[in-house]
């Protein structure tokens, strides 16, 4: 079975490749999973990112939103203390920033799925690589999904996160030609 080489490196790799990257998700809870662990992943390896997962998970009380905006600096001061996320204040205070900036976005299009999936038209872009080094860093929608975002006051939200975001909630299909999950 052939897939796309960066998943190669290791079985957890494999399993999120197979099972998850590129398919369209439309929960915003999910969604909001995925922002908070892209914008983690800053400085890191996505395999760093997915080996601590759920720790992530049981940390932020499986992504609930609504808990997540009310975190106050207690709850700060043990979330750095937590061996089972990346203990970086900077991404747990956006992670807070973010939840309230979330439940705002969802007050005014009645969810973020709505929201986020305007920057595609509604549908996946789908893109015909043939090898990693073709596939951008960052793209003209996911430069206006990361300014969007940042005056809508979110953080650890730039471009290239953004698109790495899109790429793993399938608003792009980044799976190289030659991968079996190639939605042809």
């Amino acid at each position: 079975m052939k897939r796309c080489q960066w998943a190669e490196g290791s079985e957890l790799m494999k399993e999120y490749h197979d099972k998850e990257w590129g398919t369209p998700i439309h929960d915003d809870r999910a969604l909001f999973e995925f922002l908070t662990l892209e914008g983690a992943q800053a400085g890191l390896t996505w395999l760093i990112i997915l080996k601590k997962r759920e720790g992530y998970r049981k940390a932020f009380e499986n992504f609930d939103i609504k808990k997540i905006a009310k975190y106050d600096g207690r709850k700060v001061k043990e979330l750095l203390s937590n061996p089972e996320i990346i203990r970086n204040r900077l991404k747990i205070e956006a992670t807070i920033n973010n939840a309230k900036c979330f439940l705002k976005i969802m007050e005014e299009f009645g969810s973020f799925d709505k929201y986020i999936w305007q920057f595609v038209n509604y549908k996946t872009i789908k893109n015909h690589f043939e090898s990693l080094e073709e596939i951008p860093a960052k793209t003209k929608e996911s430069d206006a999904i990361s300014n969007d975002l940042r005056k809508r006051g979110f953080k650890f939200v730039g471009s290239t996160i953004c698109y790495a975001f899109m790429q793993a909630v399938g608003m792009v299909d980044d799976h190289l030609e030659s991968c079996f999950r190639k939605r042809k």
